[in-house]
């Protein structure tokens, strides 16, 4: 694989000019944006998968769903619907998607749809469930909206100013439309990020003025059980266990697990994986199962003896404190 990333050089050089023009005709007003009277505030990146956008998505939804009507738009990937439709506790990943799913579950309060046509998507949101401020999740490419302000994610060990665009590497927009966003957080950081490295990094992203940076580590709760009690991961690790992914990045997960002395077998499957009749039949023969809350949303109901294991982004005081005063825009 990755002979013929390198072998595709060329046509990554191709990409990045294409993306690089594509994004000019909308500075230009070639291409025409909207913006819209309730605030949007799109969070992304620019790169395949694995920076984190659902975590984020959450942890500002635990912020500001206790005193704002927020609603969450997404494309819903890998869905089996089309256009607009609102997601519900009882809706399916095949008609939602799976991480849409998974936060219409995990936040009662929030209104969340998924539209592959954003504009559509928010007017009618704007129409239907009047909220007063809209998350466009994974819409820092959808240049035909113009959002009040952008929060771009970039994974640690991953910065996009050193990966190369598709196919060879993962980045899927253009560097320099890092400018647009508000504020840049680094995710997947190590707890105990130096503070030499934080300046490292910061002179590597090159920010223009005005923009704010934050750094974010990924913290892992206890497993939860079939039953939606907790095990402490004493207890949890006295018996074997396979972990099942289909996230784009399973590595810091791994190295959370192994950090904790488990052992344990790892089905890897790609992101946003439909589980087929041959998947669950292997599943089902391996005792005890633990996954991811994206994985479980396609896995619940369909084997037994499933654990779910709790993820979000946890912020130093003094990066949250840069995040809180970001989200007091809203």
């Amino acid at each position: 694989m990755k002979l013929l990333r390198k072998l595709a050089y060329p046509l990554s050089l191709l990409y990045g000019a294409v993306v690089f023009l594509r994004n000019k005709a909308y500075d230009w007003g070639w291409l025409a944006s909207r913006g819209y009277e309730v605030p949007v505030l799109c969070i992304g990146n620019l790169s395949v998968g694995g920076s984190g956008k659902t975590p984020m998505v959450e942890w500002v939804l635990r912020e500001l769903l206790p005193v704002r009507r927020v609603a969450v738009l997404s494309r819903g990937y890998k869905r089996k619907s089309r256009g607009f439709r609102l997601v519900l506790h009882g809706s399916t990943a095949e008609q939602a998607g799976d991480e849409p799913l998974q936060i219409a579950r995990k936040f009662p309060g929030a209104i969340v749809a998924v539209d592959a046509n954003r504009q559509r998507g928010i007017e009618t949101l704007m129409a239907r469930e009047k909220p007063e401020l809209i998350i466009l999740d994974d819409g820092f490419q959808h240049r035909k909206v113009r959002p009040f302000r952008a929060v771009l994610l970039t994974a640690y060990g991953e910065l996009y100013p050193e990966e190369p665009y598709l196919p060879t590497g993962n980045l899927r927009d253009h560097r320099s439309q890092a400018d647009r966003a508000d504020l840049v957080v680094v995710t997947k950081c190590p707890v105990d990020l130096s503070q030499a490295e934080r300046a490292r990094i910061r002179e590597k992203l090159g920010l223009r003025p005005g923009q704010q940076l934050a750094f974010a580590s990924l913290g892992y709760g206890d497993p939860i059980g079939p039953d939606g009690k907790t095990a402490d991961w004493w207890g949890f690790g006295e018996e074997p266990f396979t972990l099942v992914t289909g996230i784009a990045r399973p590595e810091p997960l791994v190295g959370f697990l192994k950090g904790k002395g488990l052992s344990f077998e790892h089905f890897r499957y790609p992101d946003h994986h439909a589980f087929t009749p041959g998947d669950l039949r292997k599943l089902r023969g391996r005792g005890r199962l633990l996954t991811t809350e994206k994985d479980a949303v396609r896995l619940g109901g369909r084997v037994g003896n499933l654990w779910v294991l709790p993820v979000r982004h946890s912020f130093s005081p003094a990066d949250r404190e840069v995040m809180e005063g970001f989200l007091s825009q809203f």
